[in-house]
C-alpha cells in the first residue's frame, strides 16, 4: 500500500474517541511558520479533523494560519493546545489561554492540556482555571499530558470539568499498560505523542516484518497498532509524503498474530524524558 491509499480514506471517517479523532497531527517542531501552515492545509484537506499544538511549539499562530488556508470549515476540526508548565498558576493559565486562542485565530479550542504536571502546577488551583475556560466556552474539552497513573486520578477528582485525555509518550517501545488501564478506569482518553519512537520504529524488526506482511510502512504499522490499542496517535510530519502516509494508516487492518508479535517486542526506548518529568 503506498500514499496514494490516502484517497481511500474519507475525511470524517476517521474513528473518534469520545468525539476526539483517532488520528490527528502533532505540530512540535514544525516552527518555520510557512512550512507549518502548508502542514496543517495539507493534513486537513487529506482528511485529518485533529490538529495539536502548545505554547511552548511557538507555532500556534502559524497552526490557526494552516486551519483558515484549508477547504474544511473550523466547527470540523478538533483543535488542540497545550498550556506550558510555567503558565500553570491560576491567574496565568487563564491569560495565557485566551492568548493562545488569539494566536491560533480562534473562538475556543476543543480540547486545552495542562502540558506538564510540573513547575508552577497545583492540582486543583490550577485545574480550577481550567474548569473556569470550560464554563466560559472557551474550551470544549481539558486534558491533561504526561501524568502518571495515580496523578490521573487525582486530576479527575480535582477538576470539575470532565478530563477527556491523558496525552503521553506511547508506541510499541514505550506501550505504558499500567498507564493506559488506569485511564480507562478513570473514563480518560489516551492520546500518543511520538506514536512511531521518533522513527525508531523504523528500525525494529517486529514492526519491519508486519510491515512487509502487508506492503505498507513502519509507521503504518505502529499507527494501526495504537488504534488496535484504542489510542489516539497524533504523529508529526510536514510534508506531504509523510502526511498521506500516516493517513494511509486507517486502512490497515491488523490480524492478532500481528499485535501479538508487536506486543512481544522486548525493547524499552523512551525518547522524551525532561529531568522535570513526574517519573524523574
Amino acid at each position: 500500500m503506498g500514499t496514494e491509499d490516502a484517497e481511500t480514506v474519507a475525511p470524517g471517517t476517521c474513528p473518534t474517541a469520545n468525539g476526539m479523532p483517532m488520528l490527528g497531527l502533532g505540530t512540535w517542531q514544525n516552527d518555520d511558520p510557512e512550512q507549518c501552515a502548508e502542514s496543517v492545509r495539507t493534513a486537513l484537506e487529506t482528511g485529518y479533523r485533529h490538529i495539536d499544538t502548545a505554547q511552548i511549539y511557538d507555532n500556534e499562530e502559524a497552526v490557526g494560519d494552516g486551519i483558515a488556508r484549508a477547504d474544511v470549515d473550523r466547527e470540523d476540526v478538533f483543535l488542540a493546545t497545550k498550556i506550558w508548565a510555567s503558565n500553570l498558576a491560576p491567574d496565568d493559565v487563564l491569560e495565557t489561554a485566551r492568548e493562545s486562542i488569539d494566536r491560533l485565530g480562534v473562538d475556543h479550542v476543543d480540547l486545552l492540556y495542562v502540558h506538564w504536571p510540573a513547575r508552577a502546577y497545583e492540582g486543583e488551583e490550577t485545574l480550577s482555571a481550567f474548569s473556569e475556560l470550560y464554563d466560559e466556552g472557551l474550551v470544549e474539552n481539558v486534558g491533561i499530558s504526561n501524568f502518571l497513573p495515580e496523578q490521573v486520578a487525582d486530576a479527575v477528582d480535582s477538576c470539575d470539568a470532565p478530563i477527556l485525555a491523558n496525552q503521553v509518550e506511547l508506541h510499541p517501545m514505550l506501550p505504558q499498560p499500567e498507564l493506559r488501564e488506569a485511564c480507562e478506569n478513570a473514563g480518560v482518553e489516551v492520546v500518543a505523542y511520538s506514536p512511531i519512537a521518533r522513527g525508531a520504529v523504523f528500525d525494529q524488526p517486529e514492526i519491519q516484518a508486519v510491515a512487509e506482511k502487508h506492503d505498507v510502512s513502519e509507521a503504518q504499522v505502529s499507527l494501526a497498532w495504537l488504534r488496535e490499542k484504542g489510542v489516539t496517535a497524533i504523529p508529526k510530519a510536514t510534508g506531504e509524503e509523510h502526511i498521506r502516509d500516516n493517513w494511509a494508516s486507517l486502512t490497515l487492518e491488523l490480524d492478532r498474530e500481528d499485535v501479538e508479535r508487536i506486543d512481544s517486542i522486548d525493547e524499552t526506548n523512551r525518547e522524551v524524558d525532561p529531568d522535570f518529568a513526574p517519573w524523574n
